[in-house]
């Protein structure tokens, strides 16, 4: 397993929600109340679109597109009779670092070069 940063442990709190980027892929961290820190791809599983504006009770994770919601413990669909799970990430804590495997990572694309 190679594990990633993704950020301080400073950054999340229990019942937060983050949206980070490892390299291409997003991973959202949630940090269900009661429960353990998760780490899941940052797309929803039904219509694979960014999470960038889900909310978070604390408990469930609302995808905006489509309203869905998934277990921040499980990542499991909770509004709907569907097999659709949030892709879960193994995460780890060290110190001060949330660490999540992500598989291999590879750096974000350079900017365009601006057309004359």
């Amino acid at each position: 397993m190679a594990f990633t940063f993704i950020c301080n442990t400073s950054a999340m709190e229990e019942g937060g929600m983050g949206l980070f980027q490892a390299g291409k892929k997003s991973v959202m961290l949630v940090w269900p109340k009661g429960s353990e820190l998760k780490a899941y791809r940052g797309r929803c599983p039904h219509a694979d679109v960014p999470l960038t504006d889900a909310t978070f009770d604390g408990q469930i994770v609302v995808c905006p597109h489509h309203q869905w919601g998934f277990d921040g413990a499980s990542g499991k669909c909770v509004t709907h009779i569907v097999r659709n799970v949030l892709h879960p990430y193994p995460v780890r804590v060290e110190g001060d670092e949330i660490l999540v495997d992500v598989g291999l990572v590879k750096p974000p694309r350079p900017a365009a070069p601006p057309s004359s």
